[in-house]
């Protein structure tokens, strides 16, 4: 069983989220996909996909999630938060050790510039889980923003297809029994 927890402020990251469980269904393995606002007593699962977006360079805080909310009141931006986007992210989620049988997979959202002047959530969740004792098996992904917060097109298509690639990873990982019969 692969489970995804994401945090998202504007949508994307779930639109994210949700088009990599696509992905994994479409190898017929197990997912299931949690908000983080949900996602406070998860059963151990095989492979854990974390995702959130990036935050002044990390992940996002009550502070940032503040600002946002603040973005969202402005309607020149066109914004519209997440239900229960403000009362918990992946920062102080993963504070209570996850746990996944083999690892864990990180992605995050941030705008479409060079990651030195972005950062990107999916280093510090990659760190947090490390210290939890997991490991990472697949490597990190970034799915970009435009700088009005609108995911770029060719985004959907890559998250189909890094989808595909955790399946086929936890697959290796986990053996043939987790596949499921359609």
């Amino acid at each position: 069983m692969i489970t995804i927890v994401y945090e998202s402020l504007f949508g994307n990251t779930r639109l994210i989220a949700e088009t990599i469980a696509d992905g994994i269904r479409e190898q017929h393995m197990p997912v299931s996909v949690v908000p983080v606002a949900k996602a406070a007593a998860l059963p151990e699962c095989d492979v854990l996909v974390v995702g959130a977006p990036t935050h002044a360079h990390s992940l996002s805080s009550p502070a940032s999630r503040t600002e946002a909310e603040r973005w969202a009141l402005n309607p020149s931006r066109h914004l519209a938060l997440e239900s229960g986007s403000l009362t918990t992210g992946v920062r102080e989620w993963i504070e209570l050790p996850p746990a996944a049988r083999h690892g864990y997979v990180a992605f995050d959202t941030r705008v479409d510039m060079p990651r030195i002047f972005t950062g990107a959530a999916s280093s510090a969740i990659g760190k947090r889980l490390k210290k939890h004792g997991l490991r990472e098996v697949l490597a990190a992904e970034s799915f970009l923003v435009d700088k009005d917060s609108r995911l770029l097109p060719d985004q959907h298509d890559r998250a189909l297809r890094w989808g595909r690639e955790i399946a086929a990873t936890a697959r290796a990982l986990t053996g043939p029994s987790t596949r499921v019969h359609t």
